[in-house]
């Protein structure tokens, strides 16, 4: 179980949900709220980021915390590798989308480049995330709460509908509802899951079955976001 929210994970479900209308009823005052404040330079986050669909998994690396400081150091030690080839299946899923010049040197691995994605990374999260960030921890722990509860009353693997109600075990497979067909392997790995405010419907996952296995979940929505006091991410 992840520790709290991860800062790079809603950052990206976030631009998501600000350009798509499903769970208007609770994210609709935080997009009338922090669109006229979404800073210019977010358009590079979104020339990655489609409306739907795949996203770089670079974008949003693991790390111990889940901290917006720890996630914006694993992405800017990202390595050429992985930017080319997480590019490459960005095109390749995305056909007939745009694709802006400065992503062949991102490709490359400039690192003034992958330093700017970074930079613009925590310009919008501070602007558009960063004040109800206290609010988005308060519900993810108690989401979190409320499943390691089951965990320690010993619930077997119905704790698994806590996570997401298609969570089904055809053991020893964990089976879900998912917009693909996407198989992970373990193969002895653990898998993180990790409470989400901004995934809605079905929980997501990294695409490349090389990378630490994560399965992001939506918490059980009830309440619009309201600005608090700010808090570290």
């Amino acid at each position: 179980m992840a520790p709290g929210p991860d800062a790079l994970w809603e950052l990206l479900l976030s631009l998501y949900r600000l350009r798509r209308p499903e769970g208007k009823d609770v994210f609709g005052p935080w997009k009338r709220a922090i669109r006229p404040r979404v800073p210019a330079s977010a358009r590079l986050l979104t020339d990655l980021i489609p409306p739907a669909g795949y996203a770089p998994d670079f974008l949003t690396p693991a790390t111990q915390t889940g901290t917006l400081d720890a996630g914006l150091e694993a992405l800017r030690s990202t390595p050429s590798t992985r930017l080319a080839a997480d590019l490459s299946e960005l095109a390749a899923r995305h056909p007939g989308r745009p694709t802006p010049g400065w992503t062949r040197a991102l490709a490359a691995g400039r690192p003034e480049i992958v330093g700017q994605i970074a930079g613009t990374a925590a310009t919008y999260f501070t602007t558009c995330l960063d004040p109800y960030w206290p609010r988005i921890r308060e519900l993810i722990d108690r989401d979190r709460a409320q499943l390691n509860r089951q965990i320690t009353d010993g619930i077997d693997h119905d704790f698994l509908t806590t996570v997401h109600p298609s969570a089904r075990w055809s053991f020893p497979v964990l089976e879900m509802d998912y917009p693909d067909d996407h198989d992970i392997a373990l193969d002895g790995r653990g898998l993180v899951l990790q409470p989400s405010y901004f995934c809605w419907g079905t929980p997501i996952t990294l695409l490349d079955p090389t990378l630490p296995p994560v399965l992001v979940y939506p918490i059980n929505h009830k309440t619009p976001l309201a600005v608090s006091q700010n808090n570290p991410a």
